[in-house]
């Protein structure tokens, strides 16, 4: 069968990989877009194609993007809303803790709690951290959304490739 690759084990393997990645995008606890990425990355060294090769190359393009996006689009909103990066730095750090303290939810809680008690010493005020911390967490919310788009495009790509090859 030349030209056809008869990989199906490693199809379903690059596939479920896929799935684990778009799940570890949700999720926060796999580093979500990469798996997805690294799943193009071990399908085209094994087919060895030039449909894989160029799959690869779409993936690499698609990924790189939707990080520059996943960072820059959040971060100017963060900025035009007036949270500082002093907040947002806050609401990392206890986020990384509250990743520890209480899986999979405790990162999310712990980021609003760092923005909210880093508005609320700034401004003093509940009502403006609050405002705050809320377009804090639609960032957060648009990043995952970006990410996610991202990698559904890569599966999509591969899947599009996958099914006009064999």
């Amino acid at each position: 069968m030349v030209g056809r690759p008869a990989m199906d084990g490693l199809t379903v393997v690059v596939g479920l990989l896929m799935l684990v990645g778009l799940i570890g995008i949700a999720v926060p606890v796999l580093p979500g877009l990469f798996l997805v990425w690294a799943a193009v990355l071990i399908w085209a060294f094994a087919v060895r194609t030039s449909a894989g090769w160029v799959v690869l190359g779409i993936a690499t393009v698609l990924a790189l993007l939707g990080l520059l996006l996943q960072y820059l689009v959040p971060g100017r909103r963060l900025r035009t809303a007036g949270v500082t990066t002093t907040a947002t730095m806050a609401g990392a750090a206890l986020a990384v803790v509250g990743f520890f303290v209480i899986p999979v939810v405790g990162g999310f809680l712990g980021f609003a709690l760092g923005v909210y008690l880093a508005e609320r010493v700034k401004r003093g005020d509940h009502a403006m951290a609050w405002s705050s911390t809320r377009h804090a967490l639609k960032a957060i919310g648009l990043s995952i959304g970006i990410e996610l788009v991202t990698g559904l495009a890569i599966a999509a790509t591969w899947v599009f490739a996958v099914a006009t090859m064999t």
